[in-house]
């Protein structure tokens, strides 16, 4: 059975997270302060950690800060809507995915389940991926459509990289800035809506209808392309 570490200071919304989670075969357990769910989550029980940011004790993102340095476990945090930048900071400090309050229960469930699927322990991407026409190689750092080799510039290359090898994840503006065109970059997101424009427009995907790259607007991009 999977186990949630449920991390809330809000103990209505705690009960009634626990017991939906309960009533869909997980199995819960409910902390309301930081300090104990980093103690908790290094003893490894947690399949998933789902974590509000404004905890009462310890700040959200110093729980997740300290559990990155054991664990990879993924973890899902719990925003307020206006709390953008702070969505950020959890992405790149280690999050795997946020929902933002107030948040359907089904949503949560459903990035529960995609979280698990990217853990650590489930398998790794294809090195090689085929969505529609298009294939991916990542061994021959190839890409074809339709039978016909897609010319990628190297950065656009690395871009299509990171992102289908971290299916499903959302990747903030800052650490693709970052992995592709180095350290010294995190802020230049022009750079970075050129290159996706370019990356889409080569492998025949619609921002409007995305198929393969999802924007989440103001934060970062999803891989969402799957095998066909």
């Amino acid at each position: 059975m999977t186990t949630i570490l449920l991390v809330e200071d809000d103990p209505a919304l705690r009960r009634a997270l626990r017991t939906m989670m309960r009533s869909r075969d997980l199995e819960v357990v409910d902390l309301g302060t930081g300090e104990d769910a980093v103690v908790l989550a290094s003893g490894g029980a947690a399949d998933v950690i789902v974590l509000d940011l404004g905890l009462p004790d310890l700040d959200g993102l110093e729980v997740l800060r300290r559990v990155r340095t054991f664990s990879g476990v993924p973890v899902i945090v719990l925003t307020a809507h206006h709390q953008q930048a702070e969505k950020i900071r959890a992405l790149d400090a280690g999050a795997d995915d946020y929902v933002t309050k107030p948040f359907d229960v089904d949503e949560l469930l459903a990035r529960i389940r995609a979280a698990l699927r990217r853990a650590p322990h489930a398998s790794q991407p294809p090195a090689l991926l085929r969505v529609d026409d298009l294939e991916v190689d990542l061994a021959r750092r190839r890409v074809t459509r339709g039978g016909e080799q897609v010319h990628l510039t190297r950065t656009e290359l690395s871009l299509l990289e990171l992102l289908v090898r971290n299916p499903g994840k959302l990747l903030t503006q800052e650490f693709l800035l970052r992995e592709v065109w180095g350290p010294e970059y995190g802020t230049e997101s022009n750079y970075l809506r050129v290159y996706v424009g370019q990356l889409r427009k080569k492998l025949g995907d619609d921002a409007a209808h995305p198929r393969l790259i999802l924007t989440e607007p103001g934060i970062g991009y999803r891989w969402i392309g799957s095998e066909r």
